[in-house]
């Protein structure tokens, strides 16, 4: 009883913490409304006007994924949700208007309800939670709400973390309020983290220990994988075999250049060595085809099945077909990197075990990154220069190469298995 009244008191005191910061903050906030669209996107339905039509008689599975990067991450997952758990309403919120926009276009057709996650108001929690009524809630990776969590733990409706995370800046901020998180993560029925770090992690900020566990990554999820037979009858279509192949995926504007440079340079040492470039914008092919025909280098494209028999560099003009293409790789540059874009995916040529090179500009998937290069699979570099040193040393060197194709594997071995543990935990309070 101590315990509740000690969690009942921080509630009210969090509360009327949070409504005296929103009076105090209502002249910004109105003029925010104003000027920043974004800033409007979905905020009468996070105040809590909710108008979902879900069949009553049906469970409902709440996924919530923030941003962007969180709806990529359980993409899969909630793919397979609505899968296994058939008789069930999956309902997928989101709190930035890019976030909810990719949500649309990713899973509009998979889900029964997309909508935006609710002010961490009492009223505007007790709303949406009477809109969706939920059978199980899931945050993707760690979003803490303290009103939200005691709400739905007050209602007894189990509530989980999956692909849970914190980074070392975040621990140390949480850390302090130790105290205060206590008393919010004792209301989650399970927490699924990462890596045993992020375990570690999470208790010392004072998680139960009981209801923490490692699950692995869900961005390492991946189907439609081509098998080594397949790979072998692809490089033999395109005429690779006893030749070697850099692919440069999704580049943007002013990073070709760099590419066909590298690649020039590359060959002087590696004559054997192909190129296939694909730029990320379709509207761009004809750009980079003048820039390819610039270097004197025999050129074909991807559209009219030429191949590398007598093509030094491939145009990767089709769409869709980049992914299995890294199959065939012995490096990869991942593009978006060298254009402050963000980059794209690494893991679509990690998950093949090719070893990865991209430009500092990798902010989209910080997080994939940093266990990428810690494991030595792949590599950031900051211009031209090192983006040639390293491409060469990779192509030259066969036990440096080996150790970061074995680090690709390692990297996905750690992380395989995420998503079904995932859901066999959701299971258990369905």
């Amino acid at each position: 009883i101590m315990n509740y009244l000690v969690k009942y008191l921080l509630h009210i005191v969090y509360s009327c913490f949070l409504i005296i910061f929103a009076l105090l903050l209502l002249p910004v906030i109105v003029i925010a409304l104003i000027i920043v669209p974004k800033f409007r996107a979905g905020f009468f339905q996070k105040l809590g006007f909710y108008y979902l039509n879900l069949p009553q008689k049906k469970k409902t599975i709440w996924i919530h994924a923030v941003s962007v990067g969180e709806v990529n991450a359980v993409e899969s997952l909630v793919k397979e949700t609505k899968s296994k758990f058939q008789e069930c309403n999956v309902v997928i919120s989101t709190v930035t208007k890019t976030g909810h926009e990719v949500a649309k276009k990713k899973l509009s057709d998979v889900v029964d309800a997309i909508v935006y996650f609710p002010f961490d108001f009492n009223f505007s929690v007790f709303s949406a939670l009477t809109a969706i009524r939920p059978s199980l809630v899931v945050i993707a990776e760690t979003e803490i709400w303290p009103n939200f969590s005691f709400m739905v733990n007050a209602k007894k409706i189990p509530l989980m973390i999956v692909n849970g995370r914190i980074s070392p800046h975040s621990y140390r901020g949480y850390r302090k309020f130790s105290f205060f998180f206590r008393d919010i993560l004792s209301n989650y029925s399970s927490i699924l983290m990462q890596t045993e770090s992020d375990k570690e992690r999470i208790i010392d900020i004072g998680a139960p220990e009981e209801k923490v566990e490692v699950m692995g990554n869900l961005k390492f999820n991946f189907s439609n994988i081509l098998d080594k037979e397949k790979i072998a009858a692809f490089r033999q279509e395109l005429h690779l075999v006893d030749k070697k192949l850099m692919i440069a995926g999704s580049t943007h504007k002013g990073e070709d250049e760099v590419v066909l440079d590298v690649f020039a340079s590359l060959r002087e040492e590696i004559p054997s060595l192909k190129l296939l470039l694909a730029p990320r914008h379709p509207e761009r092919f004809l750009q980079v085809e003048d820039l390819v025909a610039q270097l004197g280098i025999s050129y074909g494209f991807r559209s009219k099945n030429d191949t590398f028999e007598n093509k030094d560099i491939i145009l990767l003009d089709t769409v869709g077909e980049l992914g299995k293409m890294y199959s065939l790789c012995e490096i990869a540059f991942i593009g978006g990197s060298f254009s402050n874009t963000g980059g794209h995916n690494p893991l679509e040529a990690s998950i093949y075990n090719k070893p990865v090179i991209s430009g500092p500009d990798v902010f989209n998937f910080k997080d994939i990154y940093q266990i990428l290069t810690a494991d030595g699979a792949a590599c950031i570099v900051s211009d031209k220069k090192e983006f040639y040193n390293k491409a060469l040393e990779l192509l030259s060197n066969k036990i440096v190469y080996r150790q970061a194709c074995d680090s690709c594997k390692m990297v996905f071995d750690k992380n395989t298995g995420a998503l079904e543990y995932a859901l066999n935990k959701m299971e258990m309070f369905l």
